[in-house]
């Protein structure tokens, strides 16, 4: 008996991720574009996509960082650039920015957000 393919979620705030929806739909996954936090229930995985790393922040909001680490811990999780900080246990070179803490790694910003 078949599976149903993998329901992933690719957080569609900013950044590139019509890329990562149509390379995870190429391999055959069920994408969810996610621009909601109660969106996040719904899923398997999660692939956070480049941007700008405090800029997923404010568009998360509290309620969305609160959900995002709740659901990245548990379950298969991804992220390119901006996604790999947000998901980092340490991050270096930042101005204190939030970090989810779900992938137990260090990351270095090449520069910040903040003006």
């Amino acid at each position: 008996m078949l599976s149903a393919p993998a329901k992933i979620g690719v957080l569609a705030l900013q950044g590139d991720f019509e890329a990562h929806r149509k390379r995870l739909e190429e391999l055959g996954a069920n994408v969810v574009l996610i621009k909601k936090p109660e969106q996040l229930d719904h899923v398997d995985g999660l692939v956070i996509p480049g941007g700008e790393s405090s800029t997923f922040l404010k568009l998360l909001g509290d309620a969305g960082v609160e959900e995002l680490e709740t659901v990245c811990a548990p379950q298969a999780t991804f992220g390119t650039c901006a996604g790999a900080i947000l998901l980092a246990k340490e991050i270096e070179k930042t101005t204190k920015q939030l970090g989810l803490g779900a992938i137990d790694i260090g990351i270095r910003r090449n520069a910040t957000g903040a003006r």
